[in-house]
């Protein structure tokens, strides 16, 4: 399974050591608040804000933190939680393409914010529907890799699921299904006793694009200012950083 995009653990190397954890909280509050706005504060009653809660909560949300989340998004403190999901799409260097992912309560903001970032950053704005083509909606879990747990050992654990594959991502195995058979994907997880996280629908691009270093650079530098800001949920592209060019960057 080769030409599998370097850049997710390349951005789970810079988030441990940049520690972003307060944006990271931001972005699971958020799902907390739009469920709860969905489908009412019971957790037993709302499958969608139990999964969110169960998130926050594996990712070390505080349960104040919580709480707070449910009941605004209840609409129980008074407050008005209204968030939208907007696409935005852009290019970036040597022909890598960025599909990102906003949920906001002020499109204009989001809108000026991204653009900004965008611009700033060696990027340019795409029209609509100019790199959507390129991501197909998949549901991915990953698989922290334990002594003597192998490739095999997850597929043979997921395939009746309807695991599609399971790559090798180095710290994790990752798992791809149909973004429906994600909750498939984790009951048959739990049942095998094999931990993981990052259990979510992504945009998985249907190409890559490799890097050189400069490109990678560039390509790093242009993700990470948009992945800073505060309406960003989640950044996709199609960048493929290899094993030396990542060497060669952390020599930097």
């Amino acid at each position: 399974m080769s030409g599998h995009s370097k850049w997710a653990t390349t951005k789970h190397k810079k988030a441990a050591i940049d520690a972003k954890r307060a944006k990271a909280f931001a972005k699971y509050i958020k799902g907390i608040e739009v469920a709860a706005r969905m489908g009412g504060p019971d957790t037993a009653g709302n499958p969608a804000l139990d999964l969110a809660v169960s998130k926050a909560k594996k990712n070390s949300v505080p349960n104040d933190n919580i709480d707070r989340a449910i009941k605004r998004g209840a609409g129980l403190t008074g407050e008005t939680v209204d968030y939208t999901e907007i696409m935005y799409e852009a290019r970036g260097p040597q022909g890598t393409a960025l599909y990102i992912e906003c949920l906001t309560d002020n499109r204009n903001r989001a809108a000026a914010d991204v653009r900004t970032a965008v611009t700033r950053n060696g990027g340019t704005m795409a029209d609509a529907g100019s790199v959507a083509f390129m991501f197909e909606r998949k549901g991915v879990a990953e698989v922290t890799k334990t002594d003597g747990l192998t490739e095999d050992d997850v597929l043979m654990a997921v395939l009746d699921a309807g695991a599609e594959e399971v790559i090798d991502d180095g710290d994790v195995f990752t798992v791809v299904t149909d973004a429906k058979e994600l909750p498939a994907i984790r009951k048959a997880l739990d049942e095998a006793e094999l931990e993981y996280n990052n259990d979510d629908p992504v945009f998985r691009p249907t190409m890559q694009v490799d890097l050189d270093a400069e490109g990678a650079r560039k390509f790093l530098k242009l993700a990470d200012a948009i992945e800073e800001l505060d309406d960003v949920q989640n950044v996709y592209s199609n960048a493929d950083i290899n094993d030396s060019v990542m060497a060669e960057l952390e020599q930097d």
